[in-house]
């Protein structure tokens, strides 16, 4: 994957520039592309994202990784950015047609922050990384829905709420049922799926969220927390989730999608996890214990108190069937008489003896992640076997920092 002989100086030299004014790029490209395609935001674009600038960074982040990519390592393709997209895109039901739009109103972006400064050789060359990063993931795209026999049209799917279990005082457990004889596709341990609902105001809204537990053939099992605000927009689909979906009520979700995927092997597994961080480790959890894995695992999780460690029960009941799996729990607020495995504070992974040569999964909050990845690389455990979730678009990108 290389840019041309003509364009490749160009990007080189506009890098920095460019690179300068991402942020304020993107920021218009939003703008513009929902002006002129409002239709854009029913169903397919998360407005939580738009509206906190989460996602007009991850857009800023990932055209200067790759780009940089092209600059300095032409040789090789910066898969993890690309799979994470990609994974993200399909469980949108993303249709390649769109990224002309997309690429059109990019284009317009750069020319309406860069200015004169953009020559026609410049806008050539940034034209032709837009296409190079645009047609790989076309390409991994396509290869995703075939993966699965389905199409963006036909990920969708109806299913019925059977029950909502309260797990804490702001997560809630939605198990849901088939509402037709078609088979469903299987998950892998650790993935997620799309949630689409139409909101108060008539506009569909897409969330993802991670699958809790093993398929059984027949329902789908996630669970959502509810986001109040406090200082933020208050989460306008966890509250409708919350408060107006019911038992019996009709949601419809897509096939299920996700790059992070615990890996089959007999190697130990470190699932270590923050908050709401703990649904795809319960996942890849209820899949080890479904299959009756005889791998060693070690669950690490870190919460506010006991009451707020959501899904405890269900993590509890599926260790027990694990010949050697144990959970280590830190709490901010421990219980006056901690049990075996809790400890006070903050995750601390150098208080705990971890398995030789394991795979390790993270899951939280942004500076939970980094600081137990630096603490695992510092002990000499390899990046390539540290993998993470990010809920919501990734602003982290660890392989590029």
């Amino acid at each position: 994957m290389m840019l041309s002989d003509k364009a490749l100086p160009i990007v080189k030299a506009t890098l920095p520039v460019v690179g300068e004014n991402i942020q304020e790029i993107a920021r218009r490209f939003y703008k513009h592309m929902f002006s002129e395609h409002p239709e854009l935001l029913d169903g397919l674009f998360n407005r939580g994202n738009q509206a906190d600038g989460r996602q007009q960074q991850a857009l800023a982040a990932s055209v200067a990784a790759f780009a940089t990519q092209l600059v300095e390592h032409p040789d090789r393709l910066p898969d993890h950015l690309i799979s994470r997209i990609a994974h993200k895109h399909v469980s949108l039901g993303l249709h390649p047609d769109q990224y002309m739009i997309v690429h059109d109103n990019l284009m317009w972006a750069i020319g309406d922050v860069l200015g004169d400064a953009v020559t026609q050789d410049i806008a050539d060359a940034w034209d032709e990384v837009y296409w190079l990063l645009a047609n790989v993931l076309i390409n991994k795209e396509r290869g995703l829905y075939r993966a699965v026999r389905l199409s963006p049209e036909t990920i969708w799917r109806t299913w019925r709420v059977k029950e909502k279990i309260p797990e804490t005082e702001d997560v809630t457990t939605f198990i849901v049922e088939r509402t037709d004889e078609r088979e469903v596709k299987p998950s892998l341990p650790g993935q997620y799926v799309t949630l689409k609902m139409k909101m108060r105001d008539g506009v569909h809204q897409p969330r993802q969220y991670s699958l809790t537990r093993a398929d059984d053939g027949l329902h789908r099992q996630f669970a959502v927390k509810r986001v109040y605000g406090q200082g933020n927009p208050p989460g306008e689909m966890s509250n409708l989730l919350h408060q107006d979906v019911k038992v019996g009520d009709e949601v419809v979700l897509s096939a299920p999608f996700g790059d992070v995927v615990l890996e089959y092997s007999d190697r130990p597994v470190v699932l270590a996890s923050a908050g709401i961080g703990i649904t795809p480790m319960a996942g890849m959890l209820s899949h080890l214990a479904k299959a009756g894995a005889q791998r060693t695992v070690r669950m690490l999780h870190a919460d506010t108190s006991p009451e707020t460690f959501a899904l405890q029960n269900q993590i509890s009941e599926d260790l027990r069937k694990l010949p050697d799996a144990t959970l280590t729990s830190w709490f901010e607020q421990p219980s006056d008489q901690p049990a075996d495995g809790e400890l006070s504070g903050f995750m601390d992974v150098n208080t705990v003896e971890l398995p030789e040569d394991a795979e390790y999964y993270l899951c939280g909050p942004l500076p939970f992640m980094q600081s137990v990845r630096s603490t695992l690389i510092a002990r000499g455990v390899p990046a390539k076997d540290i993998q993470y979730e990010v809920f919501g678009p990734d602003l982290w990108l660890a392989d590029f920092e």
